[in-house]
């Protein structure tokens, strides 16, 4: 029998009548055959609110523990608001918040930032095969946890997606849809760009990237739970049908599941093209790069200073490249001069776990001293730490950086 996992957000949940129509599309799933666990979500701006009026009345005073307790009312309300709506049409449903014993995400003690115990919740979650074996649906309280001695806990902005996608995950569930407002993700803001098309489809890590960018559709931690089998998507709650077609989230592939620090299999060049306040010159980029792309030379790297861009580009193109680029110096009214650096080794790390961890440049930066390796270049984002060092210290500075995150 399939099981499917869907988690209504708080736009699909903002009112009496699109709980109901939330809550009709699960029992028509249900009806078919399918197991079905539901994820709620605090309708629309109830979080908030409570946020709002806790600190009016409380003020500094409000502890972290009172205010978790507080923020989990929006999800427990919502949970049983959709239990009841699907107990109207006939199908038996049981709320699970913390406070029950099937309760299955069990955390730390961070009240509101908790970090989830993988282990001890994939046993809890395991439990749920209980209730759905007897033909009930339960209905989960996204966004919250339970700490080790029964507190209750939140998982922070966005938690709702971890709680579902998590939960699908230790269930092998066929399938996991995020009922929203929004026919899916677009391929911009649509309240901004008028010509902002529905993407069919979408990559783990291309939404993880738009997701740590400002685009909060889906939280990025949720992600990591997303695995190759498990089917994926976004769809609209106005269609009242979670069959509906949205956008479908692939993969992750292969690569994307690496946790560890991984080395580019060939060397790569450096060429510096030196100039004065390169900064201010507008357009400067694009004709470094197309006159590069003309020429069919692919950039694996690029850095932009005020005084010099540097660009990487494959040692078997290196001496291509440089020529090409003196030529481009020549013609060029900005840059001065250019020249062919070292070998070096480009190492990549794209787990959220390990970009995120507070202190991890530190420790990198303080393995590689002790073992006499020079960065040459160290770059960070919200989803990738990119390091460049000496060719000849490739392998081993990757093997080094790997010792420091297990």
């Amino acid at each position: 029998m399939d099981l499917k996992v869907a988690k209504f957000d708080g736009n699909a949940l903002k009112d009496g009548s699109k709980i109901r129509d939330a809550a009709q599309s699960v029992v028509n799933e249900y009806l078919k055959g399918t197991q079905i666990v539901v994820i709620a979500s605090a309708t629309s701006n109830t979080t908030d609110e409570l946020i709002k009026i806790s600190t009016e009345a409380v003020g500094n005073f409000l502890t972290a523990s009172q205010k978790a307790e507080i923020m989990a009312m929006g999800e427990r309300t919502s949970a049983r608001l959709l239990k009841s709506a699907i107990e109207s049409l006939g199908v038996k449903a049981e709320v699970i918040d913390p406070y029950s014993d099937l309760w299955p995400i069990i955390t730390d003690s961070n009240f509101l930032e908790a970090k989830i115990d993988f282990e001890t919740s994939e046993h809890k979650i395991n439990t749920l095969k209980i209730l759905l074996n007897q033909g009930i649906i339960p209905v989960i309280c996204g966004f919250l946890g339970k700490g080790r001695s029964n507190e209750v806990t939140t998982l922070g902005r966005g938690g709702s997606d971890i709680t579902a996608f998590l939960i699908a995950n230790c269930l092998n569930a066929k399938e996991i849809i995020i009922v929203s407002d929004v026919d899916g993700v677009m391929s911009s803001d649509p309240t901004q760009i008028e010509k902002a098309k529905l993407l069919r489809e979408i990559s783990v890590e291309e939404l993880r990237n738009l997701s740590t960018k400002g685009v909060r559709l889906i939280h990025p931690h949720a992600l990591k739970y997303k695995t190759p089998e498990l089917k994926a998507k976004v769809i609209n709650c106005s269609h009242k049908d979670l069959t509906s077609s949205g956008t479908e989230i692939i993969g992750p592939f292969e690569e994307d599941l690496q946790k560890t620090a991984s080395l580019y299999k060939d060397p790569l060049s450096i060429i510096a093209l030196v100039g004065d306040a390169l900064l201010s010159k507008t357009g400067l980029l694009s004709e470094l790069t197309n006159y590069m792309a003309d020429k069919d030379l692919n950039i694996y790297k690029l850095t932009v200073g005020d005084n010099s861009i540097t660009v990487f580009v494959d040692k078997s193109e290196s001496d291509r490249a440089y020529h090409t680029l003196h030529d481009f110096v020549l013609k060029s009214d900005t840059f001065n001069s250019l020249s062919l650096g070292k070998d070096t080794a480009l190492i990549t790390i794209v787990n959220l776990d390990v970009v995120e961890k507070p202190g991890i440049i530190a420790a990198i930066t303080e393995q590689l001293r002790k073992n006499n390796i020079k960065i040459i270049e160290i770059n960070s984002s919200l989803t990738a730490i990119v390091l460049i060092v000496d060719w000849n210290d490739g392998e081993r500075a990757c093997e080094l950086i790997n010792d420091i995150l297990e």
